[in-house]
């Protein structure tokens, strides 16, 4: 049997296939304004016929019909613990938004705090900051390795930007002007984590866009003073627990 998840986010669009309980396919796209096409095009990536089980979340998650749209809280809780199984907390930094939740020892979820207003704690930030600095942030580690952080005192984008351009002018190094931007992001982050009251018990899995960034994972950890672990697939975690609920809801 297969079933679809598609995890429409505010900078990129992911979908998964699973068939008999396994990922048998993955899409990502750039959401480009226009998240309904892009939700569109990801199902026609799967050659989609009407009788597989769609269920969609994200911001655009009403916008195509489906079997069912379920919040992003309830399809990253069912996806992290998928692909980490001990997982009892979650750290999501999204491109818009950064998600921490607390689970139950089943998956269900605890609680939860989004912080979906501003953009600092995002992927968004991390993105606006290294492009002043000119570098991109599929380059991070390599571009933070061996660095000494300065200090980011703003956290709003736009005086954080007008920080890092002064900074450059006093001539910090890029580098370090980087790094220090990374430690600013996690140190927000873990703030937000406290406020879950986060299980002691099992794994902190970190999803999202930055998820990818071993440097961001390891900031992660001194901050909330424990391991954090990922996996290859966390950018897909909302489509992982969307494509597994859409499975569920037929065999159930």
């Amino acid at each position: 049997m297969k079933a679809i998840g598609i995890d429409s986010g505010s900078t990129t669009t992911k979908g998964v296939l699973l068939e008999n309980g396994k990922i048998i396919q993955t899409e990502l796209m750039p959401t480009g304004g226009t998240p309904k096409a892009a939700m569109e095009e990801i199902l026609s990536r799967f050659s989609h016929q009407s009788e597989i089980p769609v269920v969609t979340t994200g911001y655009g998650r009403k916008l195509i019909q489906a079997d069912k749209s379920l919040t992003e809280i309830t399809c990253h809780a069912k996806g992290a613990k998928w692909l980490a199984s001990e997982t009892r907390n979650i750290i999501d930094i999204g491109g818009q938004d950064c998600k921490a939740i607390r689970l139950d020892a089943d998956g269900a979820m605890e609680e939860f705090n989004m912080n979906d207003k501003c953009a600092a704690g995002t992927g968004r930030f991390i993105e606006v900051m290294l492009r002043t600095l000119g570098e991109d942030i599929s380059a991070i580690d390599s571009f933070v390795e061996n660095a000494q952080p300065v200090k980011i005192n703003s956290m709003c984008t736009v005086f954080a930007e007008s920080e890092i351009i002064s900074l450059i002018s006093k001539g910090a190094s890029r580098n370090d002007i980087a790094l220090g931007v990374l430690h600013s992001i996690c140190s927000r982050v873990a703030n937000q984590f406290a406020r879950v009251s986060p299980s002691p018990k099992g794994t902190v899995f970190f999803s999202g866009g930055p998820s990818s960034s071993e440097a961001i994972r390891m900031l992660l950890s001194e901050y909330i003073k424990r391991p954090v672990e990922t996996h290859p697939l966390a950018q897909y975690t909302g489509a992982i627990g969307a494509a597994i609920l859409a499975e569920e809801r037929v065999l159930s």
